[in-house]
């Protein structure tokens, strides 16, 4: 069971990154009081992220802001990574059923994807604070944090497969998919380890996707 649900109903943050529901188990099995504190918490770190990055997520400034008790907060979630890498679980799900209402834009397979890694990348750019400070968490070798980093993994992977077509062969589509989000991941750590501009992310994305794709029409 995953340990990356989605925050479930209540507030949510000026961001995309809190705009989801919670949908899988562990989160369905949560009361309404539960799933409602769970989202407090995760706005509060979110609320934080944004306002100072990284550093200003601590774990009591959260729960003074999310009116919960600190003990609350442990229950949910094993530290401050764990809490802001299960937030980027949520922000790729809400990602997934945007681009389902919205189907990616392009004439090619590689137009298609560089729409969605696009959208991927816009919301980030938005908030950069918040951002590094969720790039950050994710890069943390807790096992907790690694079920995360595998949970965006797989529905990245989901989402870039809706730019491709239906007959396109489905094993070298997974590869195509993995090593774009490879490129994606690293360059969001390229951006905040201050190697190139956040603006740069969606270059090396499209740059990638068409030395990719591009053979295939």
């Amino acid at each position: 069971m995953s340990s990356c649900p989605g925050a479930g109903p209540g507030r949510t943050t000026r961001t995309d990154y809190s705009s989801t529901v919670a949908t899988d188990t562990q989160a369905e099995q949560l009361t309404r009081s539960q799933a409602a504190r769970r989202q407090r918490v995760i706005a509060a770190a979110l609320e934080l992220g944004a306002e100072g990055g990284y550093d200003a997520v601590q774990m009591r400034d959260v729960a003074t802001r999310a009116d919960v008790a600190l003990g609350t907060i442990y229950r949910y979630f094993s530290s401050k990574d764990h809490l802001l890498a299960a937030a980027l679980v949520e922000w790729a799900r809400d990602l997934e059923r945007r681009v389902g209402q919205r189907p990616p834009r392009g004439d090619t397979t590689a137009e298609r994807v560089i729409d969605i890694l696009r959208r991927a990348t816009r919301a980030m750019e938005r908030e950069p604070k918040l951002s590094a400070a969720v790039v950050t968490a994710l890069s943390s070798s807790e096992p907790k944090v690694a079920e995360c980093q595998r949970e965006v993994a797989t529905v990245m992977d989901r989402i870039q497969s809706v730019a491709f077509p239906p007959e396109f062969d489905p094993a070298l589509r997974a590869r195509i998919t993995r090593a774009l989000g490879h490129v994606w991941y690293s360059s969001l750590v390229g951006w905040v380890n201050g190697w190139f501009g956040v603006g740069d992310t969606g270059a090396e994305l499209a740059s990638a996707a068409h030395l990719m794709l591009d053979q295939y029409g």
